[in-house]
C-alpha cells in the first residue's frame, strides 16, 4: 500500500491490519512512562488515533479533535500513538494545555505490527483503528494523503452502530 505526502508516494512497511483482523498486542509508554498494553484498554471499545508527527499542524488538529469528541463519548477508550519521543509529546501537550493518553513508540514496534510505518520517512501513516472488547478490529482508516485529516465521525459510528 502506498501513502502520499503532498503527492509524493511512499510505501508502508507491510499491508496494514484490516477490519476483521485480531489486533496485535502492544507495550507502549505514556508521558509518565506508565506501560500500557492493548489488553488493558479493552474493557470497552478502543479508538487508536495514529499520527505521523505530533509537532505538525494536521497531527495537532487530529489529536485535538479526537480529544474533544472523546471527552463527550464515554462508551470507548481513546489513545493517540506516534513515534515521537516522550519529550516531544510532553512539550506538545503542555503547549496545547491537554491531558490525554498519548503513547510514544520511538522503536516503531506498533508501526511495524500494525503495518503503518513508512520506513523512508520514519513516521507512521495517519490512521485510525477501532478495536472491540474482543480485540477485533471493527474499523480502520489509513488516510491516503498524509496532509489530510481522518474521518472522525466514522470512527465513532463504528462503536455506536456495532
Amino acid at each position: 500500500m502506498q501513502i502520499t505526502k503532498r503527492g509524493e508516494a511512499f510505501s508502508l512497511v507491510k499491508e496494514p491490519l484490516k477490519v476483521g483482523n485480531q489486533a496485535v498486542d502492544f507495550e507502549l509508554k505514556d508521558l509518565k512512562d506508565k506501560v500500557f498494553h492493548l489488553s488493558q484498554l479493552l474493557d470497552k471499545p478502543l479508538i487508536i488515533s495514529v499520527v505521523p508527527d505530533i509537532n505538525t499542524s494536521v497531527c495537532s488538529i487530529q489529536t485535538r479533535k479526537f480529544n474533544e469528541m472523546m471527552a463527550k463519548f464515554e462508551e470507548a477508550n481513546f489513545v493517540t500513538i506516534s513515534n515521537n519521543t516522550r519529550e516531544q509529546q510532553e512539550s506538545w501537550c503542555a503547549a496545547e494545555g491537554l491531558d490525554l493518553v498519548m503513547l510514544h513508540d520511538p522503536e516503531n514496534t506498533f508501526g511495524q505490527a500494525y503495518g503503518v510505518l513508512i520506513p523512508e520517512l520514519n513516521v507512521y501513516a495517519r490512521s485510525v483503528f477501532v478495536i472491540n472488547s474482543d480485540g477485533k478490529i471493527i474499523y480502520e482508516e489509513i488516510v491516503p494523503e498524509m496532509t489530510q485529516e481522518p474521518n472522525y465521525q466514522n470512527a465513532i459510528d463504528a462503536i455506536v452502530n456495532r
